[in-house]
C-alpha cells in the first residue's frame, strides 16, 4: 500500500527536507497589497520586509474546503491512501476544513489535528513518514502520531510584539510594556488547546536572549527525543545570524543528531515578525523507529507541480 503524508505549507519545511521525507505540501495563500501569492512564493523575507517598509501587516488565509478536495484528489492518483497532519485547530480553520474535504473520500484520507504550528508539525509529519518505511498501516500511523502529540514542544522566543498587536494578538498596553522593558516574550505552543500561550519573558539584545531562551527551554523540556531538532527562525541580518550558529552548536552539545535550520515562511512570519528564533523537538524520549533512515523516494506523477516543494 502506497501511503502519502501531506501537509500545509506552514510546516516551514525546506524543499530538500519535504523531498528527504517525501511529505507534500498544499500552500496558505498570502496577500501583500495587492499581491496575493502561495505561501512559499511570497517568503517570510518578503513579508517582514513589506511590513518594515508600509507599516502593514500582510494578510494570510488557510486553505478553504474546495481547495483541499481538489488537493486531496490529486495525491490520491498516486497513493493508496493520505495522512493529512494539520496546522493546528486552535488557530487556524484550516483543520475544519480539511476534515470537511475528506469526508468525501471514503476514509482513504486520514486528518490529524497536529496542535502546533511550524516545524513543530513538521516534527509529526516525518515521523509518520518513517512509520510508513517501518510498515505501519494507516490506522497505526494515525494512533502512533497522535500519541506523541502532547510531547511536541514547540516554542519561539520574539524580539518585537509588533507584529502580534498588528494582528490583533496583543493588546496596546501589553505592546506598550514590552517595548518599553525591551522585554523578548516566549511564545509557547499548548497541545492541549493547541493555541499560543505566553512563557517566560527575556532582555536585551538577540545575543543575549537567545541564549536565555534555548537554556531555559532545555531545562524546561529536559527529556528530548534526540533524533531531530529544529532551529527555525526569521533572523536575516549577517551579524545576527551568528547567534543561530551558537545555537547549534549548543544543540551539538546536547546530543542532538540531527540539527535542522529553516526560516520561518510568510504565514507564520506574518505572526512572528523579524528575529524571532525557536528551538523545536519532540520532548517524549527516545523512540526507536524515529532511528530509521528514510530510504526512498517516492517521485510524484507529471500531474504534480513543484516549485520549493509546494504543491500548486
Amino acid at each position: 500500500m502506497k501511503i502519502a503524508i501531506t501537509t500545509e505549507t506552514t510546516c516551514d519545511l525546506s524543499q530538500d527536507l519535504l523531498k528527504k521525507y517525501n511529505i507534500i505540501t498544499i500552500p496558505f495563500t498570502v496577500t501583500l497589497g495587492e499581491r496575493s501569492e502561495p505561501d512559499g512564493i511570497i517568503t517570510g523575507k518578503d513579508l517582514i520586509d513589506y511590513t518594515m517598509k508600509t507599516g502593514k501587516l500582510g494578510r494570510t488565509s488557510a486553505v478553504n474546503e474546495m481547495e483541499y478536495t481538489e488537493f486531496f484528489k490529486s495525491v490520491l492518483k498516486d497513493y493508496d491512501e493520505e495522512i493529512h497532519i494539520c496546522l493546528s485547530s486552535g488557530i487556524s480553520c484550516a483543520y475544519n476544513n480539511a476534515v470537511n474535504a475528506a469526508e468525501a473520500f471514503d476514509g482513504k484520507v486520514h486528518v490529524i489535528d497536529s496542535r502546533s504550528l511550524s516545524t513543530g508539525v513538521a516534527l509529526e509529519c516525518i515521523y509518520a513518514s518513517k512509520l510508513i518505511e517501518a510498515g505501519k498501516s494507516p490506522e497505526e500511523i494515525v494512533k502512533l502520531v497522535m500519541e506523541r502529540i502532547p510531547g511536541n514542544q514547540t516554542s519561539f522566543c520574539f524580539e518585537t510584539v509588533d507584529f502580534l498587536y498588528k494582528g490583533g494578538r496583543c493588546s496596546a498596553m501589553a505592546r506598550f510594556g514590552a517595548n518599553l522593558l525591551h522585554l523578548r516574550p516566549q511564545i509557547l505552543m499548548k497541545t492541549d488547546t493547541g493555541k499560543m500561550e505566553s512563557g517566560k519573558k527575556f532582555r536585551g539584545p538577540v545575543k543575549k536572549w537567545c541564549p536565555d531562551y534555548v537554556e531555559e527551554t532545555l531545562k524546561t523540556f529536559n527529556n528530548p527525543d534526540k533524533e531531530i531538532v529544529f532551529i527555525t527562525h526569521t533572523i536575516y541580518g549577517e551579524e545576527d545570524h551568528k547567534i543561530v550558529a551558537w545555537v547549534k552548536e549548543r544543540l551539538e552539545k546536547e546530543g542532538f543528531k540531527n540539527i535542522y535550520e529553516t526560516y520561518a515562511g510568510a504565514t507564520i512570519s506574518c505572526h512572528c515578525g523579524p528575529n524571532t528564533l525557536g528551538i523545536l523537538y519532540l520532548n517524549d524520549g527516545d523512540h526507536p523507529i524515529a532511528k530509521l533512515t528514510i530510504k526512498r523516494m517516492s517521485q510524484p506523477s507529471a500531474g504534480f507541480s513543484f516549485w520549493q516543494g509546494v504543491l500548486i
